[in-house]
């Protein structure tokens, strides 16, 4: 007979953590799989020639291949599942380190393809340092973040985070890949989970409203006036986001208010004149009351001692300097094929053979899906080959013409189960190391979904990112693999003492 346990033995043993087999989050798991299998699908339909007898399975094929890849990625899901949790966090600093270095070193690669030195080719396989530095970003902030006397408020904190995730974009950007630089501005959406206070947040999407509305309308005239209107518009944007901030921050809305009306009223009564008595370019009134604006609330700021009025001053100067300095940037500083996809997405120019020929292909592509769409390996489109890119960066068309209006969206919808299980993971997790951790691997895959599908229907710059799980290649699949396995070993000892 066996003894009995006494009731301090149950209690001990149920307070013990689970294993990571029972602990692990089968779904997240599920939905990984499944998009593994949509991936492989869609890769077999981007790559698959008319009229061939080719092996699907062959690894002389890029749907064999891809199996390869998937393998491989499974087996180090089960690896990083199998190890120690401990060890991401002790090591965290150092993976960054060695990443870094990697990306450095990548910088003087000799090997180009495509334009971009991210590449390293070691014999037939070729690897993307960029990919895995994502990883390896989200390791070091969540480390750097789980500090005991971190403060986002603080300034010297907040700096030294910015600088872990502008470090790596500087790298990839010497690198020449833009886009792979783009996907780590995600990361300040932790940020903003963190503490950060939302006013940088707004001003990156004001800097975003007039760059896109001053570029947009540099050209269009308001009404019979000598005013462009992208002009008019921001400035007036500007002069109203300022005043307003200042009775969110001071608290004196009868002061903002003031100012605010204030400025309209200008504005619109040089408006009127413009129309009725005097044509004039009404930009230089407008550019007078910023700095006017600027100089009551520096003034503010002097009497009153209130800083808030200083950053909102400082808020109106950068605005005002970044708005003048786009065009330049956009005319002077980009690239000629950069400026020319930022013109097309913006309705600039058409380019339909130039630099809008992928995305017109891959909306043709999927708008012929209709529906149900055509039925695996039946896409005309895709398999003649006219949507360039089909396989990596465009492959969201494959699925769109090939399984139509309910393939996307379920597949949307399989990306969109992942995010929200990703929220609820993050959320639940006893420390801050994991929720950081967390939050940044919910932040890439959200980035890359958004950026890559909103490419392909023309709705945001080509930027070249591949879809996760989708896109044909190893180096993005494992870096995917990395971001979410490590979450998930992290998640699957959720129950252990809180540290």
């Amino acid at each position: 007979m066996q003894p009995i346990r006494s009731a301090t033995e149950k209690m001990n043993d149920e307070r013990k953590p689970k294993g990571v087999l029972r602990s692990i989050d089968y779904w997240t798991i599920l939905i990984y799989m499944a998009l593994l299998t949509m991936g492989w699908i869609s890769v077999c339909g981007a790559s698959y020639d008319y009229g061939s007898d080719t092996d699907l399975l062959s690894l002389s094929t890029r749907s064999g291949m891809q199996i390869v890849w998937i393998g491989t990625s499974l087996l180090l899901g089960i690896v990083l599942l199998t190890l120690n949790d401990e060890y991401y966090e002790m090591f965290a600093y150092v993976i960054f380190g060695l990443l870094l270095l990697l990306l450095f070193a990548t910088i003087f690669n000799p090997h180009s393809i495509k334009g971009s030195r991210s590449w390293l080719v070691l014999g037939p396989l070729r690897l993307q340092p960029a990919e895995f530095a994502k990883f390896a970003t989200a390791l070091a902030l969540a480390k750097f973040m789980s500090r005991r006397d971190y403060d986002i408020q603080r300034w010297r904190d907040f700096a030294e985070t910015v600088g872990i995730i502008m470090l790596p974009m500087l790298f990839i950007v010497m690198q020449r890949e833009t886009g792979s630089a783009l996907v780590y501005l995600s990361f300040f959406l932790v940020l903003y989970r963190e503490g950060m206070t939302g006013s940088i947040l707004f001003t990156a999407v004001a800097m975003v409203f007039y760059f896109v509305v001053g570029i947009r309308y540099s050209e269009p005239l308001l009404f019979d006036t000598p005013t462009h209107i992208g002009r008019f518009v921001v400035l007036l944007a500007i002069q109203v986001f300022a005043t307003i901030m200042v009775g969110i921050y001071t608290k004196r809305w009868q002061q903002s208010l003031t100012a605010l009306a204030a400025c309209v009223g200008l504005t619109l009564a040089c408006l009127l004149f413009s129309l009725y008595v005097i044509p004039f370019n009404i930009y230089w009134v407008q550019l007078a009351s910023c700095v006017l604006l600027i100089a009551w609330l520096l003034w503010q700021a002097y009497s009153s001692q209130m800083r808030e009025y200083l950053w909102i001053g400082l808020f109106t100067i950068g605005s005002v300097l970044f708005f003048h300095g786009a065009d330049y940037a956009l005319n002077n500083v980009l690239e000629k094929h950069q400026r020319t996809r930022i013109n097309v997405l913006l309705g600039l120019e058409e380019d339909l053979r130039g630099a809008g020929y992928n995305v017109h292909q891959s909306e043709i592509a999927i708008g012929s899906g209709g529906l149900e769409g055509k039925g695996f390996l039946n896409g005309t489109q895709t398999k003649l080959k006219y949507v360039p890119e089909q396989d990596t960066d465009f492959i969201f068309c494959t699925v769109g013409e090939e399984e139509g209006f309910l393939g996307a969206a379920g597949v949307l919808l399989l990306f969109l189960a992942l995010i929200l299980r990703l929220i609820h993971l993050a959320e639940r997790q006893p420390t801050t190391f994991a929720r950081v951790y967390g939050y940044c691997v919910l932040s890439v895959f959200l980035f890359h979904v958004f950026i890559n599908v909103g490419m392909v229907l023309g709705l945001t710059p080509v930027i070249g990112i591949p879809l996760p799980f989708f896109s044909y290649g190893g180096s993005s699949l494992w870096g995917f693999t990395f971001l979410l396995f490590i979450f998930l070993a992290l998640d699957a000892r959720r129950n252990k003492e809180a540290k």
